[in-house]
């Protein structure tokens, strides 16, 4: 497989909203981006998963517009298939076949690629990772890290443009965190990463901050990160004050 030039994708939304059983959950976002490593904080329930459901197209908005490389991810699924990847939090919610092989060999055949090119992509890219070990490999036998390591790895053989990341890392050991982010800083595709985790942002060039629904800032991510911090440890005094209050 080639290497392939750091690609730049264009994320525009317009008065972008959602609503989900008669709730805002996002209000008029607003937002043109083409940052190569985009990072998305805020407090629970702030938006974060779902503006990245949106950005990949799982979710239909309910009002506003949302594009991506210049397309409508959720009415142009071609589009999106070519244009965005996503790891999830929790592999198991992603994998669903019983072998290494067959799991990154599945999404290359739904792009269009033969059973012979898939196989070879699927060697290259194994071997790019150091895991050509891994070929014959039984998922259910991976631990809970490895098997991130494999939708990663499984995402990435399919060079999407965008690879979207909602909370990939979170309740990973230390060792393993570190080897996926050594692992997504050598990839050549852009990223947009929710986390709740400031640290999984180091290095970023933009981060957008959520609050409430809402966008509240966006900025570069050494000074977004920086007042996000902040922020949350004003949030945290207070909500201490009003306990012992209570």
């Amino acid at each position: 497989m080639a290497p392939r030039e750091p690609d730049h994708v264009t994320i525009a939304a317009d008065k972008l909203c959602f609503d989900a059983s008669g709730r805002r959950i996002l209000s008029d976002i607003t937002l043109h981006s083409s940052a190569r490593r985009i990072g998305v904080v805020g407090r629970n329930g702030s938006g974060k998963s779902t503006l990245a459901r949106l950005v990949a197209g799982l979710l239909r908005p309910s009002g506003g517009s949302l594009r991506v490389a210049g397309h409508d991810m959720f009415r142009d699924r071609k589009a999106a298939l070519r244009t965005v990847g996503v790891m999830f939090q929790n592999p198991e919610h992603q994998i669903i076949f019983p072998t290494v092989r067959e799991e990154m060999a599945f999404g290359l055949r739904q792009m269009g690629q033969g059973k012979a090119d898939a196989a070879a992509t699927v060697l290259q890219v194994l071997d790019r990772f150091g895991k050509s070990h891994w070929i014959d490999a039984v998922v259910d036998q991976l631990s809970h890290g490895q098997k991130h390591l494999l939708c990663m790895m499984s995402v990435l053989a399919m060079r999407p443009r965008l690879l979207i990341l909602d909370e990939p890392f979170a309740g990973l050991d230390i060792p393993t965190r570190l080897q996926l982010r050594r692992h997504l800083a050598l990839a050549d595709v852009a990223v947009l990463h929710v986390t709740h985790d400031p640290d999984d942002l180091q290095g970023y060039d933009e981060v957008f901050w959520l609050d409430q629904g809402r966008l509240r800032a966006v900025g570069p991510a050494d000074t977004m990160l920086s007042e996000f911090a902040a922020d949350m440890r004003r949030q945290g005094a207070a909500d201490d004050l009003s306990r012992l209050a209570g």
